[in-house]
């Protein structure tokens, strides 16, 4: 096999890794690929959409970022990982992790949280989401160990971080808290 043949093989395969990421993050949100087209004002067409996923079209990057921005996801995220040759992404279930419970946050109220205390906490959840890479963008679970540093950023001790939390609307029923994390 020639080099070019090699390179072509590998643009094509790493074309359909991003396409894998692609659909992986329109699925996270649970979005079908006609609510991407109406909700984009048809900017993203979703025959267009499903080519760039199946990897039988190259997506430009000014459009991978608008794509990003639609979706409201670092534009990274979007791009597999080195370590993802031959690996199909998965979403990703943080109701239960190991056997360990943890608390779900409304990441939609989160928007409502102004001040310092609001970015400090909007930023470090961010964070966790792209660590996880779960952009569902409604609902986060937090482990026992997110709670710890959400405590510091709140400024209140652990034990009362879930009231806290709470309190700014970042928890309720609806989202069916789990148990206290412990210490």
């Amino acid at each position: 096999m020639s080099q070019v043949d090699e390179s072509n093989e590998a643009d094509s395969a790493y074309g359909r890794r991003v396409g894998e990421r692609l659909r992986a993050i329109r699925r996270q949100k649970r979005l079908s690929l006609q609510d991407v087209e109406g909700q984009s004002g048809q900017e993203f067409k979703a025959s267009v959409l499903g080519a760039y996923e199946r990897g039988e079209r190259s997506i430009s990057v000014p459009r991978l970022q608008r794509l990003s921005a639609f979706y409201n996801v670092p534009v990274d995220q979007l791009l597999p990982r080195a370590t993802e040759v031959g690996v199909a992404p998965s979403m990703v279930d943080l109701t239960e992790q190991n056997g360990r419970m943890g608390v779900k946050l409304d990441l939609t109220q989160l928007e409502g949280l102004a001040g310092p205390e609001g970015q400090m906490l909007s930023r470090y959840l961010t964070m966790i989401q792209v660590q996880r890479q779960d952009f569902n963008g409604r609902v986060l679970t937090i482990r026992s160990d997110d709670l710890r540093a959400v405590a510091c950023i709140l400024g209140v001790e652990m034990t009362s971080a879930i009231d806290r939390l709470r309190d700014l609307g970042l928890t309720g029923a609806n989202l069916g808290a789990t148990t206290t994390p412990s210490a």
